[in-house]
C-alpha cells in the first residue's frame, strides 16, 4: 500500500477501541499493590520516594497481564530485579549527561534484543528502559541509588506476595489456553459439514502445547482436566478431515455423506462441552441427542472403507476426551453405559483402541518447562541468532537505542522539565515492526492528550491533597490494569493520568506537567515514526524465504508420514510428530510474516499480495492432505509399500530444488513426482488412503507452481492486490 494508506492504517488501528474480557478482581490485586507501595513511602513521609518507588509495583503488575505461561509470581519477580539492576545503574552514570547516553543505548540496545526470546522479554525489556529515564530527576548518591533499587524491587515482591495470598482463577490462562484449542475443534467440525475441505488455524493447538508445558513443581499441582485433553484434541483434527474429505472419507453425496454430516455435528457438541468445562472446571454436561449419534447403528446408512475406520477413531477419542475431563459423565438425563460410547468402545476397531491407550498415556505424562536458571542458554542462543544485519530485531534494536539516546540529548536541550519523556515515549511505542510502531504512537498521543486533560480537570478543580492525589493514581493503575486489553490508546490515557496524579504528590504544579507531558509525547512519537522511516525493517522482501521455510517444512512432514507408509516397521512417531509441529512453526513465521507485509508502503519485489495469497492456500492444503495420511498410518505388521517407498524417495529432491526456486524466483516443476505416482497409482489395485492422499498433495504443490509462475507475477502486477511502490 501506499505510504498514505499506510498511516491511515496505521492510525486506525491505534484509535481502535476493542470489546474483551474483563478481570476486575486481578485488576484489584495488581493496583492493591501499587497502592501498599505508595502508601508506604507516604506514612515514611516522602513523598518524592513515594513517586519513584510505585514504578516497581507498577510495571511489574503489567507484566503479569501478559499472555504468559510461566507463573505470575516468577514474571513478577523476575521483572522486578531487572528494574531494580536499570534503576541502579541509572543513578550511578544520571549526574554525568556523557556516561548516561552511553548507558542508556548500551541498556535500550539490550532491551530491544530481548524481542528475540519474546513479546515478554521484550516489554520487560522495555520497562527497565523506562525506569532507568525516569531515575535521571532523582539523587544520585550511590547510598540513594541502592535505597531506590531496593524499593523498586520490593514493588514486584509486593506483587508476587500478593498473587500467591490471593490467587485469582488459578491455571486460569492454561485452561482458556486448552479450552480454545478445543473451542476451535469444535469449530472445524461444524465447517467441515458444509466445506469437506475448510481450513484450519493450528494456532490454538499451538497455544494450548505451550500452556501444557510446565515444571516438575506446576505437574504435580496441575489439575485433572489439564492432562489429557489437549493430546486428544491433537488427534481429533486429522480424523475430523479424513472422515470430511470426499477423496478418502465419505462420498460427496448419499447417505454416507449425512451419517458422515451427523458424527461431525455431534463429535462438535461433544467438544464443545467438553471445552466448557475444562474453562468453568465444571462437569461436562451432554445433550443426550449428541450421544445418541455417537452409537454405533445396527441399521442404517453405514460408513465404509477409511470413512468407516474415522468414524470409529472419532467416536473413541471423543469418549477418551469426556472421561478424562470428567469422570463420570453428567448428562442432561440419567446417564446409561450406551450413552458414554459403549458404541464407540465396542466399535472393536484396532485404530480406536489404540487412539484411546495413548489418550490414557498423555493423562499421566507432561511436557517439561525448563526452569529460569536453564532459559538462558536458551536466550543466548536466540540472542546469537538474531545478532546480524538482516534481522528486524537487530535492525530495532540499533533503531531505539539511537531513539533513546538522540530523544534524550533532545528533551533536555527543550526549555522544558522533565525532559526524558520525550525518549520515554519513544521506547515505549517503538516495536519491530511497521505497523506496531505507526499504530502505538498515534494511540500514545491521543490517549496522553485525553488522559492529561481529565487529570488536568481534575486537579484543577479539586485541587487534591497528596493521599487523595495518591488514591487518584491508584483509581487510574486500577482502570489500566482493567481495560488493558482493550486498546493502547485507552491505557495510554491511564498511564497519562496516573502520571499527572503521582507527580501531585509531589507538589508539581499540574499546568506545567500537562503542558510538558503533551509536547514532549508529541515529540517522542515523532522521532520513533521518523526513525522506522529512514531506518526500516521491511518484512516484504523476504516473503520469498519465508514461503521457501514454510514450503520445507511442510515436506519434511510429508516425507515422514509416506516414508512411515513405505516402512511400517520402521514406524517412528516421534519424527512424525516432530515434523508437524516444525511445519507448524514455518507456517505461524509466513502468517505473521505476511500479515506485516500487508500494512507496509513497500513495492513486493518479486512476491505479490495476490501470489502469497494463493501460494499460501496451497501450502495449507498440502499440510492438510498430510494430516489426512497420518491419521491413516498402517500399523507395524502391515506390509511394505514399495509405491510409497519410491514416490518419498522422489519427492525428497523435488522439494529441495522447489525451495531453492522459490527463494530465487524460478519456475517449479513437479513432473518427476508425478510420473512416479501415476506408476503407483496403475500398480496400487487397493487405491488405499496413502496413493490417493499423494494425488491431492501433488495437485497442491501445482497450485503453488502457478501461483508463483511468471506470468502469474506479472499480472499481478496489473491487479488492485498488489503492493505498491512508495509514493
Amino acid at each position: 500500500m501506499t505510504w498514505s494508506s499506510a498511516l491511515k492504517e496505521a492510525a486506525r488501528s491505534g484509535l481502535t477501541i476493542e470489546r474483551t474480557k474483563l478481570t476486575p478482581l486481578i485488576a484489584v490485586r495488581g493496583s492493591a499493590g501499587v497502592a501498599i507501595v505508595i502508601g508506604l513511602c507516604l506514612w515514611r513521609g516522602d513523598p518524592t520516594l513515594a513517586v519513584s518507588s510505585a514504578f516497581g509495583a507498577f510495571a511489574s503488575g503489567i507484566v503479569t497481564f501478559q499472555r504468559s505461561m510461566r507463573p505470575r509470581p516468577v514474571l513478577a519477580l523476575a521483572v522486578a530485579g531487572a528494574l531494580a539492576v536499570s534503576t541502579f545503574l541509572g543513578y550511578l552514570a544520571a549526574a554525568h549527561t556523557a556516561w548516561f547516553v552511553l548507558l542508556l543505548a548500551g541498556w535500550t540496545f539490550l532491551a530491544g534484543m530481548a524481542w528475540a526470546i519474546g513479546p515478554v522479554s521484550g516489554l520487560a525489556g522495555t520497562q527497565t528502559v523506562a525506569i532507568m529515564l525516569v531515575t535521571v530527576t532523582l539523587p544520585t548518591t550511590v547510598g540513594g541509588a541502592l535505597v531506590h533499587a531496593a524499593l523498586i524491587f520490593f514493588g514486584g515482591l509486593v506483587q508476587a506476595a500478593l498473587i500467591v495470598v490471593f490467587p485469582v482463577r488459578p491455571w486460569g490462562t492454561q485452561r482458556d489456553a486448552l479450552a480454545d484449542a478445543l473451542a476451535a475443534e469444535a469449530d472445524y467440525a461444524r465447517r467441515l459439514r458444509q466445506d469437506p475441505v475448510a481450513a484450519f488455524d493450528p494456532a490454538p493447538l499451538m497455544d494450548a502445547r505451550l500452556a501444557s508445558t510446565v515444571t516438575p513443581r506446576q505437574a504435580r499441582r496441575r489439575p485433572v482436566q489439564l492432562h489429557g485433553p489437549r493430546g486428544l484434541a491433537e488427534r481429533v483434527r486429522p480424523v475430523l478431515a479424513s472422515l470430511a474429505d470426499p477423496v478418502v472419507g465419505a462420498p460427496l453425496e448419499g447417505p454416507e455423506r449425512d451419517r458422515a454430516r451427523d458424527l461431525l455435528g455431534a463429535a462438535a457438541t461433544v467438544l464443545d462441552a467438553v471445552a466448557h468445562a475444562v474453562r468453568h472446571a465444571k462437569p461436562v454436561r451432554l445433550p443426550p441427542e449428541a450421544m445418541a449419534t455417537l452409537e454405533v447403528p445396527a441399521t442404517g446408512p453405514m460408513l465404509k472403507g477409511a470413512a468407516r475406520r474415522s468414524a470409529y477413531r472419532l467416536i473413541s477419542l471423543l469418549a477418551d476426551a469426556v472421561e478424562l475431563t470428567d469422570e463420570p459423565v453428567q448428562a442432561t438425563r440419567p446417564t446409561t453405559e450406551a450413552e458414554r460410547g459403549q458404541g464407540g468402545r465396542e466399535a472393536g476397531s484396532r485404530g480406536g483402541r489404540e487412539a484411546g491407550s495413548q489418550g490414557g498415556r498423555e493423562a499421566g505424562s507432561h511436557l517439561l518447562r525448563p526452569s529460569v536458571p536453564k532459559l538462558v542458554p536458551v536466550a543466548l542462543r536466540a540472542l546469537r541468532r538474531e545478532a546480524r544485519w538482516s534481522s528486524h530485531i537487530f535492525r530495532h534494536a540499533l533503531r531505539v537505542a539511537a531513539v533513546a539516546a538522540v530523544g534524550y540529548l533532545l528533551g533536555t536541550a527543550l526549555p522544558f522539565g522533565h525532559g526524558y519523556w520525550a525518549p520515554l515515549a519513544s521506547v515505549m511505542v517503538m516495536r519491530p515492526d511497521f505497523a506496531q510502531t505507526y499504530s502505538r504512537g498515534v494511540a500514545r498521543f491521543s490517549g496522553t492528550l485525553v488522559g492529561v486533560a481529565v487529570a488536568g480537570a481534575l486537579m484543577a478543580l479539586a485541587h487534591p491533597s497528596e493521599y487523595l492525589s495518591a488514591a487518584l493514581a491508584v483509581v487510574c493503575v486500577w482502570l489500566m490494569y482493567l481495560l488493558m486489553r482493550t486498546g493502547f490508546s485507552v491505557t495510554s490515557a491511564c498511564v497519562a493520568a496516573y502520571v499527572v496524579f503521582l507527580l501531585g504528590i509531589a507538589g508539581e504544579g499540574w499546568e506545567q506537567t500537562v503542558q510538558e507531558r503533551i509536547v514532549l509525547t508529541l515529540v517522542g512519537g515523532l522521532l520513533a515514526m521518523l526513525s522506522y522511516a529512514l531506518f526500516p525493517a521491511w518484512e516484504t522482501p523476504r516473503l520469498r524465504d519465508r514461503l521457501a521455510e514454510w514450503l520445507e517444512a511442510n515436506g519434511r512432514y510429508a516425507l515422514a508420514v509416506f516414508e512411515t507408509c513405505a516402512r511400517p516397521a520402521g514406524r517412528r512417531p516421534r519424527q512424525v510428530r516432530e515434523a508437524l509441529l516444525d511445519a507448524r512453526a514455518a507456517r505461524a513465521a509466513w502468517e505473521e510474516s505476511e500479515a506485516r507485509a500487508e500494512k507496509e508502503p513497500v513495492r513486493h519485489r518479486g512476491l505479490s499480495l495476490t501470489a502469497a495469497k494463493a501460494a499460501s492456500a496451497a501450502l495449507a492444503t498440502m499440510g492438510r492432505v498430510t494430516m489426512i495420511v497420518e491419521a491413516h498410518l498402517p500399523d507395524k505388521d502391515a506390509e511394505p509399500s514399495a509405491g510409497a517407498a519410491a514416490f518419498a524417495a522422489e519427492l525428497r529432491p523435488a522439494l529441495e530444488r522447489a525451495a531453492q526456486a522459490v527463494r530465487e524466483e524460478r519456475d517449479l516443476d513437479w513432473s518427476a513426482p508425478r510420473t512416479v505416482w501415476e506408476r503407483w497409482d496403475a500398480e496400487d489395485e487397493s487405491q488405499g488412503v496413502a496413493v490417493r492422499a499423494a494425488d491431492l498433495l501433488l495437485d497442491a504443490l501445482d497450485d503453488l507452481a502457478e501461483a508463483l509462475s511468471p506470468p502469474s507475477r506479472e499480472g499481478d502486477r496489473a491487479t488492485p492486490g498488489t503492493i505498491p511502490g512508495p509514493q
